[in-house]
């Protein structure tokens, strides 16, 4: 689709009342999730396909964003990682902040050492440097937040939850849109909502991303 094409729907959409999707032109609720294959900090290569056949919760992730050090200090995110792993759900952390940008300088070790500090629980975490997994799934922020069915299809895109805020305060008012997700999945209902929008620090693609 063209720069014109996605202009004129977006503002046919726009006249009529239409919902307008949030990443107009990246990935799009009810359709596959695009495959992709990153390195974690182990060292080890993993892509997205060999997880089909499971629930699948992608959330980007910069340790030094203040969204995210809500969630994370907290203990909210590695609860609900905590929580949805033990369903049986694949929990992957991806960082696509750019080397040199907020974000984009740690080492595996010192992002071990962050999981740990903060009893995080994710499956496995991926370095992005080049931005090429987030700009796939057209990540905006951290945390955005994406859950891939297991048939493989995307069926959730966006905040963490209903407040945004670095208020750990907030957390226990706001509507938990993911764990209502993975509720849904869980229940073989419809995820409604499937598409809200994110908020957080935006993610730290470099000038090539």
């Amino acid at each position: 689709m063209n720069t014109l094409a996605k202009f004129l729907g977006t503002a046919f959409a726009l006249l009529i009342g239409l919902p307008v999707h949030p990443l107009l032109g990246a990935v799009a609720v009810g359709q596959p999730a695009p495959d992709f294959t990153l390195t974690d900090i182990n060292g080890k290569k993993h892509s997205l396909s060999e997880y089909r056949g499971r629930i699948v919760v992608l959330e980007w992730n910069n340790p030094d964003c203040p969204f995210v050090h809500k969630h994370y200090e907290s203990g909210n995110l590695p609860r609900l990682q905590h929580d949805a792993m033990a369903d049986g759900v694949v929990w992957l952390l991806i960082n696509s902040a750019a080397p040199g940008l907020q974000g984009g300088d740690y080492t595996a070790g010192e992002l071990a050492s962050w999981l740990k500090q903060h009893g995080a629980a994710p499956t496995d975490y991926f370095r992005d440097p080049d931005g090429r997994v987030g700009h796939l799934y057209g990540a905006k922020v951290t945390p955005h937040m994406f859950v891939v069915d297991a048939t493989g299809t995307l069926v959730y895109d966006g905040a963490i939850d209903s407040i945004s805020s670095t208020r750990k305060s907030d957390i226990a008012k706001a509507t938990n849109y993911v764990r209502n997700a993975l509720a849904a999945l869980m229940e073989g209902r419809a995820v409604e909502p499937s598409i809200t929008h994110p908020y957080g620090c935006s993610v730290k693609y470099g000038s090539k991303g």
